[in-house]
């Protein structure tokens, strides 16, 4: 469905009982609502109706062109308006890579909205940005981030032949249709400008003025996450002051959705439900 918020038109696929209670999925980088595909029918069956967001840039209506425009106070409303548009007053929000950042900020300024949060692979923000000042195995995980902020370049790179380096990118979401299936809207005229000026737009500053989330949270990460070292996973507790879990999934890669969908969903099923997961937990 199309949902009109903030002036832009945003695509949501929404789906699972019609009374079951809400939860919102947000997608990360360069993906879409599509990653969710095999962690929602869990969810459905466990009661939850779910709410998959193509957030701003990756919706083809919700495309504006300034680097500003991307910041994250700006993809923090686009959430709170959408939320409010299909009339769900609090939800369990659950966000993957750059959608995992957006979840911690909207779960830290506006709590009433939030039931729980599951945030996956990309700790708190604040903790995100202590690893990056002083963390050097973070800053040499994150050194992508300096062709992803450098204009046309990094569209040419990620881009030319087919986007052969979009697609080694993604590699690790499964064999080469679930590939193409992130790489092929990445193609098209903007799409890859707009999602790369989520990177451009993104300052250390922002990311470490988010502040503590008090909503019961799940943090989940993988120890094959090349983007994400372990320093910034445990810093990420010190940030939290609800009830807390993190939630360790051995052997799998940054792309927990597509690379372990059935232990994610037991992740979020158990923080919507209060009760403790089955294992995986440190």
């Amino acid at each position: 469905m199309r949902v009109d918020a903030r002036g832009l038109t945003f695509e949501v696929i929404v789906d699972g009982p019609p009374d079951g209670v809400p939860a919102l999925l947000l997608h990360g980088f360069p993906q879409h609502s599509g990653e969710w595909d095999d962690v929602v029918p869990t969810l459905h069956a466990a009661g939850l109706r779910t709410y998959a967001l193509d957030q701003r840039g990756y919706s083809p209506g919700a495309r504006p062109t300034g680097v500003a425009d991307y910041r994250i106070p700006e993809l923090v409303a686009d959430v709170v308006a959408v939320l409010d548009a299909l009339g769900l007053d609090a939800v369990h929000l659950v966000g993957h890579d750059w959608g995992a950042v957006v979840a911690w900020a909207v779960a830290a300024g506006h709590p009433d909205r939030v039931r729980t949060l599951t945030a996956v692979s990309v700790p708190h923000p604040a903790a995100m940005a202590q690893a990056l000042a002083n963390d050097g195995q973070q800053k040499a995980r994150s050194s992508y981030i300096a062709l992803f902020r450098k204009p046309d370049k990094a569209e040419k790179v990620l881009l030319a032949w087919h986007a052969t380096a979009l697609r080694k990118l993604l590699r690790g979401v499964g064999d080469a249709s679930r590939v193409n299936r992130y790489a092929d809207p990445m193609r098209e005229p903007g799409a890859l400008t707009a999602a790369l000026n989520w990177y451009r737009a993104m300052s250390r500053a922002d990311l470490a003025s988010v502040g503590p989330v008090a909503v019961p949270t799940t943090y989940v990460w993988s120890d094959r996450d090349v983007a994400i070292g372990r320093t910034a996973a445990e810093a990420c507790a010190a940030n939290v002051t609800g009830e807390y879990r993190f939630v360790q999934l051995a052997g799998v890669s940054h792309w927990i959705p597509d690379a372990a969908p059935g232990p994610l969903a037991e992740a979020i099923l158990a923080r919507a439900s209060g009760t403790a997961p089955a294992g995986g937990t440190a």
